[in-house]
């Protein structure tokens, strides 16, 4: 059986397509899923980027695309009323339902779908609050021991080279994306459509630029 790592920010729509798509698209597998909750503005500002949403035009673009995409794939999404939001509370709200930091696929579920399904402000206070009595946390979401779970997560994420969400890694590869559903899925099948001999040869492509 394999594990999958499923690194996930709940600010992200992709992430919610991706999540809502792994069990289709790897169906049939033996596997098993750790939800692992990280702050993907952290992972941008180590990497030096910006998010999607950071820039007028793609921002625009990003949201278009991702309810095209869930109307194709037949996933429920409507547009949070503000995006992007401080998505710490939910983050740690995630961490906080189990006693060691590891938000099972209907906590995390839950969570995406109060960001995701709807169109209301994810990150309103009474929503928020509302959200965490239906839940019943066995932490306190604002205990300095989740907080710090939070910033473990997200700095191990960066050591194994996680630069975006979604992201999964098994056998210590990362595949990125909700169009990487694919790919992970032949890698684990061992379709003949996943070139191994490639996967450690592409770093050795050399960059002609710097910036």
């Amino acid at each position: 059986m394999k594990h999958i790592t499923f690194y996930l920010d709940f600010i992200s729509p992709y992430a919610w397509l991706a999540f809502q798509k792994l069990p289709e698209s790897l169906r049939g597998l033996s596997y098993r899923v750790s939800y692992k909750p990280v702050l993907l503005g952290a992972l941008l500002r180590h990497h030096g980027q910006l998010g999607p949403a950071e820039i007028p035009a793609k921002r625009d673009w990003t949201y278009r695309h991702v309810l095209w995409l869930a109307r194709r794939d037949g996933v429920e999404l409507a547009m949070p009323a503000t995006h992007p939001f401080n998505p710490l509370g939910l983050l740690r709200l995630a961490l906080a339902c189990d006693t060691h930091g590891e938000p099972n696929r209907f906590q995390c579920e839950t969570l995406f779908r109060h960001v995701w399904c709807g169109g209301a402000e994810a990150a309103d206070s009474q929503r928020l609050q509302a959200l965490t009595e239906q839940l019943s946390p066995r932490r306190d979401p604002a205990d300095a021991a989740v907080k710090a779970q939070l910033k473990t997560n997200t700095d191990e994420a960066i050591a194994a080279g996680v630069f975006g969400v979604p992201a999964y890694e098994v056998d210590g590869k990362l595949f990125w994306g909700y169009d990487a559903l694919p790919m992970l899925s032949d890698y684990l099948r061992a379709d003949a459509g996943f070139v191994a001999e490639e996967w450690d040869a592409i770093a050795g492509v050399r960059s002609g630029i710097q910036r």
